[in-house]
Formats: structure tokens, sequence, C-alpha cells
């Protein structure tokens, strides 16, 4: 009861919020209460995102399967561990790391097998840097569609701290013998994946991880222990690794042989293409946003290279005939996602979008016809070239022709 007549405005208000409260009821979103009002949950032992929060991968396949990183969703340049994608081929091993060994032998001084324990025995070293399929953007090359995402077209691709020892340390400790050139990496999946790797790696910055963002791996990034050589293709980056031989030559295993090698124009291949090139994707404005009005917009998003350091990334606004530089927000990493803005004035018209990375090599993002000379059309890895945005006058944002 109320000591006055209801206002229309008041009237209004009461049922715009009982429409909504059904509205979030329908969703599974809890309806919110005055904070000041009610006490708030308790402590709990394992923290949760906020319920109005629900980034998610998208999954595809299953055995042989992926999952897509939201890129649209994320803020710097840290992928939540449970949001990191996906790639394995013969699905999720479980390991008990009490049972774990990593075999290192081959040419070596003293054959060892290492215990999770003893592997943390070592120094270990923490870094940044992102992790990417060699096969990421490819279905966008595929199959061009105006409503994919981001995620849809390079959610292939993740940041992480990673936390481990150097590999370097452990090959100091079995003695690597003269003339060694080449190691092998075998994983503990059903699919047994194994890929040569260059024993220069080693000595460089290569690692066996077996944290991930301040906790153990998860699964499906390799637990208990995995291969990170950073800036390389994600296939490299041997998961659920037991065993590293080391010899003078290369393997030549199924995985770089039938897969993992790009055709070229002269019915030659490329093999061991190992360096992801200088890359570049906008995540805002993208689809499936739409923009309210014109004016100002901050165009938003992520760059990175196998090499090293992003050194630019410029932005056109109107299709590749201008470009500008965009702003790199610190920290800038080598071999590490950097996030890029540029602010932008929307005239309200028709146009695209398109970013271009440059890393500190002097390599600079190609375009899809450059790439196509240079690669020829057989191959499905490495498709690094630029994207494209479509912005319509209504405001709609869709996926692009790319550049």
């Amino acid at each position: 009861m109320t000591d006055g007549p209801i206002s229309r405005r008041a009237l209004l208000a009461g049922a715009a919020g009982a429409l909504g409260a059904q509205a979030l009821e329908r969703a599974g979103l809890p309806v919110p209460q005055d904070p000041t009002k009610v006490p708030g949950t308790p402590v709990s032992p394992l923290g949760q995102r906020s319920p109005f929060e629900r980034p998610r991968r998208v999954p595809v396949g299953t055995g042989q399967g992926i999952s897509l990183t939201p890129l649209q969703n994320l803020s710097g340049i840290v992928t939540p561990a449970d949001l990191h994608f996906e790639r394995h081929h013969a699905g999720v091993p479980a390991i008990d790391p009490q049972r774990y060994k990593l075999l290192i032998h081959g040419m070596v001084e003293r054959p060892t097998m290492f215990d999770l324990e003893a592997l943390k025995r070592f120094p270990s070293v923490s870094r940044l840097c992102f992790l990417e399929c060699s096969g990421n953007g490819f279905p966008s090359y595929r199959d061009i569609r105006p409503d994919l995402t981001p995620q849809l077209v390079d959610g292939l691709t993740s940041t992480s701290e990673w936390t481990g020892v150097l590999l370097s340390t452990l090959f100091r400790d079995v003695g690597v013998k003269p003339g060694a050139r080449w190691f092998l990496a075998e994983g503990e999946d059903a699919a047994v994946m194994a890929r040569s790797i260059p024993l220069e790696k080693a000595s460089d910055d290569a690692m066996i991880a077996y944290g991930q963002n301040g906790e153990a791996l998860r699964p499906e990034q390799g637990y208990p222990a995995r291969l990170l050589v950073p800036g390389w293709e994600g296939n490299a980056n041997v998961k659920w690794i037991r065993r590293i031989e080391i010899a003078d030559r290369p393997f030549m295993t199924r995985e770089e042989t039938s897969k993992y090698s790009d055709p070229l124009p002269d019915c030659t291949a490329r093999l061991f293409s190992f360096a992801m090139d200088a890359k570049s994707v906008i995540t805002f404005p993208a689809y499936p946003v739409t923009l309210p009005d014109k004016g100002w917009w901050e165009i938003e998003g992520l760059a990175w290279s196998g090499r090293g350091r992003v050194r630019r990334v410029d932005v056109s606004t109107d299709a590749g005939r201008h470009w500008a530089p965009a702003e790199l927000q610190q920290p800038v990493l080598p071999k590490c996602h950097t996030r890029f803005r540029y602010l932008w004035t929307w005239d309200g018209g028709d146009t695209t979008l398109l970013s271009r990375a440059a890393d500190e090599t002097g390599y600079v993002q190609p375009t899809l016809d450059e790439l196509r000379q240079a690669r020829g059309r057989g191959t499905t890895y490495h498709f690094n070239h630029i994207r494209a945005w479509t912005v319509r006058r209504d405001g709609t944002v869709v996926f692009g022709l790319e550049g």
C-alpha cells in the first residue's frame, strides 16, 4: 500500500524492473539486489567468475579436436588458463603426476629418466609467450562468411606465463655429445605426437613447462609437463612429453612429413617451418558488434610475432588506402601477444578496417595475394595475412574479405 497515487514513471519503472528480472532469470543470471542491503557471498576455497561474465571457448571436433579462445572477450595480453585454446589429435590423456617420467637419451653421456619432482628441483624460469596453432586462420580462408567473430577467425592463439626448467639445463645435466644437431620430442597421448626440433632451440629459450599462469598446467595444456618452444608453431610444443632423443639428424616423423609441411608452387615443400610470422587481428569493433552512433571509437586488437617483438601495428579505416600507426600498449614483450589501440572517428558511412603488424626483423604482415604468391594455394598452415572487418552504415560490423 502507498499513501498516494503512483506516478506513471514509477509504474513504468516497476514494470520494466519486473520484466528485466524475468529476463535475467530466463538467462540463468542472478537478479541483482541492492548490495548495501544484503550480505554478500561467504569466502570460498576456489574463486569463480562473476555470473554476469560468461566467456567460453568454442569446441570443434572430439578426439581430433580444437577449442578456440574468445579473443574479443579478453583484456590485456594474458589468457586465463581455462580459456587457452586447445588442439589435440587423440583426446586429453589422464596422467598421474606420481607416475610421470621423462626420458632423455640418444647422443648423451648419461641417459636419464626424470620424474616430476626431479624436474622441479632444477632452477625454474617463468616467461610470458604466445602459442599459436599453425592452422590458425585457415577456416576463414576456406569458408569466408560475414558472421565470423575474432574467436572463429583467429582463436587458436593464446598467451600464458609458463614456468618450468630450461631445456639447456637438462641437456647440460645429461651431457650432449659432439655432433648432435636435433632432438625428438615425443608425447604420451594416444596419438604419440612426435616432432624433430633443432638443438639450437634448446640453447635459446626452449623449456619443459609444468606451470601455467601460477598453477599446474591444465590437462588439455599438457599436464603434468610439456615442451615449450616459444614463437614456434603449436604442434612443435609437444604436450604430455615423455621422451627426448638426441641425434645428428631430424627424425622425419609422421607429423612433419604427411602433415605440418607446406606444398609450394614449384612442386617442392617447405619443411620445418617452425617460426610463426608476424600477425595481427582487430578484436573491436568486430562481429557481432553494432556501433550505435558515429563519432569516436577506439579500435583494439592483438599482434604477435614468433621472431621477436612487435615493433609497429598500422591501422587502415578506409580499406587500405591510407594507414596510420596504432599505439602499442605496454608491455611489449618478445614472442608474446601485444595489444594495440587506435582512436578512430567514424563518419557513419560504409568502410573497412584493417590492421598490419611489423616485427623487429623488419617483416611486415602480408596481404592475402602476397601470401599466395609466396606460398601458393596448396598449404593449410601459417595463414598470417591481413584480416578485414566491414562496418556498414547501420553500424553492424561483419567479417570481410582479407586484404
